[in-house]
This record gives C-alpha cells, structure tokens and sequence, in this order.
C-alpha cells in the first residue's frame, strides 16, 4: 500500500525523534494529514510544505497515538477501573470517561493546530486564515 502526498515522511518523523512502525505512521499522518488540510482549507495541496507545519503533523501524530493507547488500555481492562483488595472495592469505567477522554483530545489537538500553524504564510496567506478578505 502506498501512502503519497504526506507532509511530514516517515524519515522525517523518525528523525524528530519518533518511534512509531511505519504502517501505524502512514495511518496516523493521513488522519493528521486530513486535520490540517481541514483546519488549512486544503490551502497546503500541491505546495512546498513549510517545516513549522511537519512539527505540527509529528506533535498531533504523537498526540493522537498517547490517546489512542490510552483508550486501548481502557478497553483491554475492560471496564475495570481500579480494584481494591482489602474491602474488595471494584471501580468501574464509564462511558462518560471516554468521552471527557475524546474531548480532551479534540481540544488539545485544535489548540496544537492553532499553536504550531500561527504564522505559517503560504502563497502570501496565512494558512489558518478564515476570516473575509477586504
């Protein structure tokens, strides 16, 4: 399978110090990649892609995988929150830590957006611009 187009490549991501396999790579920096051509309104296809949005794609790759791992622990614990032995108290994970989970990761990963893309000019545009031109 062939993954084109990426922002950030597998080389470049491994030099910025990650440890992902290629294949969970490709994955993420396509769902990466999709975030930041939304939040850009597609305005970095077919352009020179600036090093500050490559930082962006390692950081939201990096952050949307410790999610992604923090919710496959969930779910490999079943819904076994905490156990206690001693007054054998079991606590339970509920679907609304989950969902505090999933927002908290929307969250943070918009406020990544706006950080690491503030003053990215592309084709003399800034690339998270969204307002009216007068």
């Amino acid at each position: 399978m062939e993954f084109s187009g990426q922002y950030l490549t597998y080389e470049e991501y491994r030099g910025l110090g990650g440890t992902l396999d290629l294949m969970p790579f490709n994955l993420l920096e396509l769902e990466v990649r999709n975030l930041v051509d939304l939040r850009t309104q597609n305005r970095l296809i077919n352009q020179e892609i600036p090093f500050k949005v490559k930082i962006c794609e390692y950081h939201l790759i990096e952050k949307i995988n410790s999610y992604k791992e923090e919710i496959d622990n969930i779910n490999n614990m079943g819904s076994v929150a905490s156990e206690n032995i001693d007054g054998y108290s079991i606590s339970y994970t509920s679907s609304s830590h989950i969902k505090e989970i999933i927002s908290s990761r929307d969250t943070e990963l918009n406020d990544i957006l706006l950080t690491d893309l503030y003053g990215v000019i592309v084709d003399n545009e800034h690339i998270i611009y969204n307002g009216v031109k007068w």
